[in-house]
């Protein structure tokens, strides 16, 4: 039985040089750990302006494994959506499939999965009705965060505090945008259209510990792959200083194997039940950020989930190539 024929999909052009010579672009480590596994990786850039090439390059696949993500400059993944499920409907394994993006690379999922261990006092506001009764009061208890449901590289997320008499002073996460200071029915009522595409905002509580910095766990199915640890300046404080740079670690870093191993045994589980997601579907790379959140009576930290990406997890650990590449072999061998 040939070896089988694995499409590398990213936002791109076939005639640019990464496309012409996988073996030293961005995604290179993903390539050689699929060649070691006796797979055979071949470069799927996507554009647009190339949609039916693209297609007809998918149909001769076995497998894609996609990092686009689910913005860039002004572009979305709709089309190349609508392919991918198409592919996947002929029989390609995709990874990640856009309906599992749907339910877990979104904020929204920050909601859905509020109750284990992981969660916080997550809100979910459907409605500028249901954002206008709700979220005034919250802010009266504490600093919120607020999060439009598709994003990604800090794009619309805002940390939002009360400035007193009926002003609030907002934070933008993505760019170098100042705070700002205004007045809280003009903050939202300027957020009337997020819910124009039926998307909706997510709120949570701000996590004090954020200048502890963020543990991102990279995850390969349902096994941890290997961690990203950095002091995230967004949100963060002006006097907090600049942003630290992520350094990786293998999935042994003995600083996080109590998360690791409550991630593997407990809510990586509980999520896939909660979602209606099989092992199968579990993306065979993605992440999962979290920040410290307040220490339990032995003094131990308990942990706040802040986002998952699904759609394009990149740079990433250098153990995590070869996880993908056992991840999709596994899958492969039962489909």
């Amino acid at each position: 039985m040939s070896a089988a024929r694995v499409a590398i999909v990213w936002r791109g052009d076939a005639d640019a040089p990464d496309a012409l010579q996988p073996e030293t672009g961005r995604l290179k480590a993903i390539f050689a750990a699929l060649e070691r596994a006796g797979l055979r990786p071949q470069p799927a850039p996507y554009d647009e302006r190339h949609a039916d090439a693209f297609t007809q390059r998918l149909r001769e696949a076995d497998a894609a494994l996609v990092w686009v993500n689910p913005l860039d400059k002004g572009r979305n993944r709709k089309a190349l959506d609508a392919i991918l499920r198409e592919a996947a409907s002929a029989g390609v394994y995709v990874s990640a499939h856009p309906d599992v993006i749907a339910k877990m690379g979104v904020k929204a999922v920050l909601h859905r999965t509020r109750m284990l261990g992981w969660g916080s006092d997550t809100r979910y506001y459907e409605t500028p009705a249901a954002f206008a009764a709700e979220f005034p009061s919250l802010l009266a208890e504490g600093p919120r965060v607020l999060k439009l449901n598709r994003g990604n590289g800090g794009i619309g997320v805002w940390k939002v505090e009360s400035a007193g008499e009926g002003m609030v002073r907002v934070q933008e996460a993505g760019g170098e945008a100042a705070i700002r200071v205004l007045r809280l029915d003009e903050f939202v009522a300027q957020h009337r259209d997020d819910f124009a595409a039926g998307e909706g905002l997510v709120d949570q509580p701000y996590q004090p510990r954020l200048t502890d910095g963020m543990i991102r766990c990279y995850v390969s199915g349902e096994c941890v792959a290997g961690f990203g640890h950095q002091m995230v300046r967004a949100l963060a404080p002006p006097e907090a200083g600049p942003a630290g740079r992520r350094l990786y670690s293998g999935p042994g870093d003995a600083r996080f194997q109590v998360l690791r191993a409550t991630l593997e045994r407990e809510w990586i589980p509980q999520m896939a039940d909660l979602l209606a997601l099989s092992r199968d579907d579990l993306p065979v790379m993605w992440d999962a950020d979290f920040l410290l959140g307040p220490k339990n009576a032995a003094g131990h930290d308990s942990y706040v989930l802040c986002e998952i990406n699904a759609s394009s997890v990149f740079p990433i650990p250098e153990e995590a190539p070869d996880a993908i590449a056992a991840t999709l072999l596994d899958r492969l061998a039962r489909t």
